[in-house]
This record gives structure tokens, sequence and C-alpha cells, in this order.
């Protein structure tokens, strides 16, 4: 099964981080990763969503030449995910969309931690629009731009933690999802640093995409 991880942003260091992230979740899967060399460093609010569309559906033909059984948008953002959704064969996910549905699946109220205050509005309007409006807490921003949180220095992570103990203690979630991609591979050292459950879209979209890939694949074998 080959798995195409698209980083929306211009930054190879935090595609590098997602791959690993997924591989680890899913080894005996063959994943990769595109960089959207044109796009904006990072993406933190709409304008820069918008500004990584293009090419971000140029790396999506790419990795449907190469051959892709299911391709992963790799910004919390699901930047671009419908147009995605609408041009591809096989199956598309968003690392913030499997977020949700893998919290749902574990019956788990959940708060979003992400890194700016400009990026609530689009995850907000992502949540309401998937259809997982009811089973959120919260979203909050650590206050973070997202290159400081791919960086993952002591005190980053310490501040991110403070948030995620923020969200049960004062919103009631039951587990927090990571809400930027630079977050994935922070995982572990963050769970040394909350007793909150975790969810981070990395390793809950290399599994469901698995799944989505299977399941094609039996819908196909009973197609007329």
């Amino acid at each position: 099964m080959k798995i195409v991880y698209i980083n929306p942003n211009a930054t190879r260091a935090m595609t590098e981080g997602i791959v690993a992230t997924a591989r680890a979740a899913l080894p005996g899967a063959e994943i990769t990763g595109m960089t959207n060399a044109d796009g904006p460093a990072a993406i933190e609010g709409a304008a820069d969503g918008d500004a990584a569309v293009p090419g971000m559906l140029t790396r999506l033909e790419a990795a449907q030449a190469a051959g892709a059984d299911a391709v992963v948008i790799a910004c919390f953002d699901d930047t671009g995910l419908a147009e995605a959704q609408a041009r591809a064969a096989c199956p598309v996910l968003g690392i913030g969309q499997a977020s949700f549905v893998m919290a749902a699946l574990l019956g788990m109220r959940f708060s979003v931690v992400t890194s700016l205050p400009v990026s609530i509005p689009v995850i907000e309007e992502n949540i309401s629009r998937q259809g997982f409006a009811q089973n959120c807490a919260s979203i909050r921003a650590s206050g973070l731009p997202v290159l400081t949180i791919d960086a993952g220095a002591p005190e980053t992570l310490d501040r991110i933690a403070a948030t995620i103990d923020a969200t049960a203690g004062e919103d009631g979630a039951a587990c927090a999802v990571l809400g930027c991609a630079g977050m994935a591979p922070l995982k572990p050292a963050l769970e040394a640093r909350t007793r909150v459950p975790l969810i981070d879209g990395v390793a809950a979209s290399a599994l469901l995409a698995r799944a989505a890939v299977e399941a094609k694949r039996g819908v196909g074998m009973r197609a007329p």
C-alpha cells in the first residue's frame, strides 16, 4: 500500500517529521512525502491556505501519477481537501478530518490545541462542515507560530502542554487533538508533560487511509 503525504507548506523539515510519524504508525505501508515548494513557509490562517492550494493540487497530480493508493493532506486546516477529493481517483484524507473521525470513533469529546488565533476560524468551520461540532469542547490557540512549534524547544513543549491541560481542566474535554502538523513528532514529549489523552492527526490519518484503501478495494471487487 502506497500512501503519499502532501505538505501544503514549503518547509521540508516539517514534511520529514510528518512522514516519520506516519511510518511509525503504519510500518507495513510505503509512505512518502511531498513538499509544496510553491506554498508559504507555514500555513497560518485562511489566506495562507488559499495561497497553498494550487501547488498542493499540482503535487496531488504527481502523487497519483506515481501510483498512490491514498493521499493525505498534511495540514491541520485540511487545506484544499474538498478540491483534492474532487480531482483524485484514490482516497484523499486530511489530518484534521482524521483527528475528528478518530475522536468520534473513540467516543471522546475533544478540544483542539492549535498554533495561532488566526487558525481558529478555519478549524471551527471545518469541524462544523464535517459534522463534528457536537463532539468539540473547544478550540484553543497556544499562541505559538507553526515554525516555532516545529522546532520543538522545551519551552514550546511546556506551553503546548499547559494549553492541553486547560482543555481538560476548564473545557471538559476528554482528549486533546494536536491541531498542527508540526506537533505530530512532539507527541511523545507532550505525553510526558500531560495526562490528557492526545490524538495526532498524522498517525490517525495513516490508519484511516489504510482502512479507506481496503474499503475501496472491497467495493471495487463487488462492483458489477
